[in-house]
């Protein structure tokens, strides 16, 4: 073995680590520097954080998606001085050459294997809280929820967090609501640039990737139920007509339901869709959003996604209890056979489509919520002690600086207003 491997096999071995094999980061380190290709904005953060060092002296726990995306975001805390240790926010989500990379290359404990069981899930969540964190990053609140539940004794040392999905600041509101969330938290899913664009631009472009690579299905003429229809549910129906399908909705909010109807979708209740949907892809938030009546319902072979955070949005108990055979028919396809011979189809088991059976969000729409997840950091840093604990919207200018930064990454100039604009929008003098 050169001398150069032997060295970084050394570090490696010394950073604590449980990943599948570091034989292999030397191809997640390729595809981390082809994502930084397009995440300028996280690139340029992680420049002046290389200068100024806001996070010097602060440990990161980390639970998230273990992807290229996420290695930039480590990189650019790594390079503000965190010290960061990270753990996979979903069992099926890591790419392990990635978090190969991370350990081997740049000395940053990982705890993520690919298809790892639920005990081994928790296992890496707390190891990555034995790092006792000043600040907790979160997509989905089980590192949250774990700390609060499991691991007290570190709540007094955890000056704040951050949390980037709806999931898990549904959780939160939930926890801070019953009065129990012991630290500030900043719900960086609630960022403009963050759910205008990843949810609804990354969703929709990656659920479509994760369904078409793990079935070869054909679009086109199909009838796609979308359950749900806030930003990540526009973005799949936006995709999924774009790509030739006739979308149909359904929702339980009069205001999501109205605008689908008059975006042009098919709005009906589940039980109606499910006897003549092909395609069926959850992206509620909540529990059972296809439940046993709606595959009691569903045509032979019907094929059932999920792109909410957990899988529970689809009734999978219901559906072991109603088959009379499961087997699997493809990688991360699942056919079960119902009374008569009806099959219907369950992709990665009920997980994150997008994710288990593709790459997730395309690297330019995560670069703007890596970019609110730095800038998050920084800010609970700097605040430190000053806030309550409670969960707070991304500060506006924050939001407006990622916005910047994309805009002059892309090379597009807006106009500024002029003074005398100014003054007419701060009077209330003007009139007809």
């Amino acid at each position: 073995m050169p001398a150069t491997k032997k060295l970084r096999a050394a570090k490696a071995a010394a950073i604590r680590h449980d990943v599948k094999d570091l034989s292999q980061a030397a191809e997640g380190q390729l595809r981390i520097e082809w994502a930084a290709r397009e995440m300028p904005v996280t690139r340029l953060i992680a420049e002046r954080f290389r200068r100024q060092r806001p996070l010097a002296g602060l440990r990161v726990a980390a639970c998230l998606h273990v992807t290229t995306e996420t290695a930039n975001l480590a990189l650019a805390l790594q390079a503000g001085g965190a010290e960061l240790v990270l753990c996979a926010s979903n069992p099926l989500s890591t790419q392990d050459d990635v978090a190969a990379a991370l350990v081997a290359l740049h000395q940053i404990p990982v705890y993520a294997r690919k298809g790892e069981d639920n005990a081994t899930y928790y296992r890496h969540i707390n190891q990555a809280l034995d790092c006792a964190p000043h600040l907790t990053m979160d997509d989905g609140a089980d590192l949250v929820a774990t700390l609060h539940k499991g691991r007290k004794e570190l709540l007094p040392g955890v000056l704040g967090g951050t949390e980037e999905t709806t999931t898990g600041v549904v959780r939160l509101r939930s926890l801070a609501a019953a009065g129990r969330l012991r630290y500030p938290i900043i719900a960086v899913n609630e960022a403009d640039t963050k759910h205008l664009f990843d949810n609804r631009y990354g969703t929709g472009q990656s659920t479509l990737d994760g369904i078409t690579r793990a079935t070869n299905v054909l679009w086109a003429g199909k009838r796609v139920v979308v359950a749900g229809y806030g930003w990540c549910g526009r973005g799949v129906a936006l995709r999924a007509r774009g790509m030739g399908a006739q979308v149909i909705v359904t929702e339980i909010a009069p205001i999501p339901a109205l605008e689908a109807v008059m975006d042009g979708f098919q709005v009906m209740p589940m039980i109606e869709a499910a006897r003549v949907g092909d395609i069926f892809i959850t992206v509620t938030g909540g529990v059972n959003a296809i439940n046993i009546e709606h595959l009691q319902a569903m045509k032979d072979g019907a094929i059932l996604a999920n792109s909410g955070h957990f899988n529970v949005e689809i009734n999978i108990k219901a559906l072991d209890d109603l088959a009379e055979r499961k087997r699997r028919v493809r990688d991360l396809v699942d056919e079960y056979t119902l009374p008569g011979g009806r099959r219907i189809h369950l992709l990665a088991d009920g997980r994150l489509v997008n994710l288990a059976a593709a790459e997730g969000h395309p690297a330019s729409v995560m670069d703007m919520s890596f970019a609110n997840q730095a800038l998050a950091a920084e800010h609970l840093a700097k605040s430190r002690g000053q806030l309550e604990p409670k969960v707070y919207p991304v500060p506006k200018e924050l939001d407006q600086e990622v916005g910047t930064l994309k805009l002059r990454a892309l090379g597009v100039a807006i106009d500024t207003l002029t003074p005398e604009q100014r003054r007419y929008l701060g009077s209330w003098e003007g009139g007809t």
